[in-house]
């Protein structure tokens, strides 16, 4: 896709998240967005893109760093809790408590135990948050390791990307199949009714970032809807289903 028009096309898809953030204004409603994927995976341009000419007094982006020891002694969800959206608020989550399930896991940043008790409780977590009234999406940016190889080199060369590198991010490469087995049990354990994964493939990032803007549309009611305009590409953007892992749609 050229940018001519990619640019033409998120334009009126960001006119559509205008709309939708009236309506979510208008009708006091609670929305909760996750984005997970891999290093490199394209979180952050998709939430820019997402965000960019929405109110910043209804709209929170939360991309929090590693805890502090008093958090660490907490119970675990609980510095995620706390920034959970109110009544006419969208936010929107770089990174969230699957930190545990991806990062943690593979770095050995938390103890097998803890591990297998995250498994085990966030379904019900995101059951009460539900309940609660939150509408809950979970997006993971899929990519391949040689995109991923590629990605992380040009940050590497480019002075205005500086402040993406991170250690984790040199490890990424070298530790792709232990992610891709973490990756793997996590849509397994938590992949659920009233929070299913929704898969991005995001090796193109304009098209995942239209797709994904496209399928979080589809899925809200709001007034004024082009309903033609936002109709995902199925084969970019879909939820998560074990054999998709199998026959390559999913990277392995």
């Amino acid at each position: 896709m050229d940018d001519l028009a990619y640019q033409k096309i998120l334009r009126l898809l960001q006119i559509e998240l205008v709309k939708l953030q009236k309506s979510i204004i208008k009708h006091d409603e609670k929305i909760l967005i996750i984005f997970e994927g891999r290093d490199a995976g394209g979180k952050d341009g998709a939430i820019k893109r997402i965000v960019e000419h929405l109110s910043p007094r209804e709209t929170r982006v939360v991309a929090l760093g590693k805890p502090s020891d008093r958090e660490l002694s907490s119970w675990y969800f609980q510095r995620y809790t706390t920034h959970l959206p109110s009544a006419q608020e969208m936010v929107l989550f770089n990174r969230s408590w699957y930190n545990r399930a991806g990062v943690e896991r593979v770095m050995k940043f938390c103890s097998k135990a803890q591990y297998q008790e995250f498994l085990d409780t966030v379904p019900s977590y995101e059951q009460m948050l539900v309940k609660s009234g939150i509408k809950l999406f979970k997006y993971y940016l899929d990519i391949d390791k040689d995109e991923q190889s590629r990605r992380l080199t040009s940050r590497e060369n480019d002075p205005l990307k500086q402040w993406k590198i991170s250690p984790i991010d040199k490890e990424a490469q070298k530790y792709w199949d232990e992610y891709s087995t973490a990756r793997n049990t996590m849509f397994a354990r938590t992949h659920h009714l009233s929070a299913p994964w929704t898969v991005v493939c995001a090796n193109d990032k304009k098209v995942a970032r239209l797709n994904l803007i496209k399928d979080l549309l589809f899925r809200l009611d709001y007034h004024g809807k082009d309903e033609n305009r936002v109709l995902p590409d199925t084969t970019v953007v879909f939820n998560y289903e074990e054999d998709y892992i199998k026959n390559g749609m999913i990277a392995k």
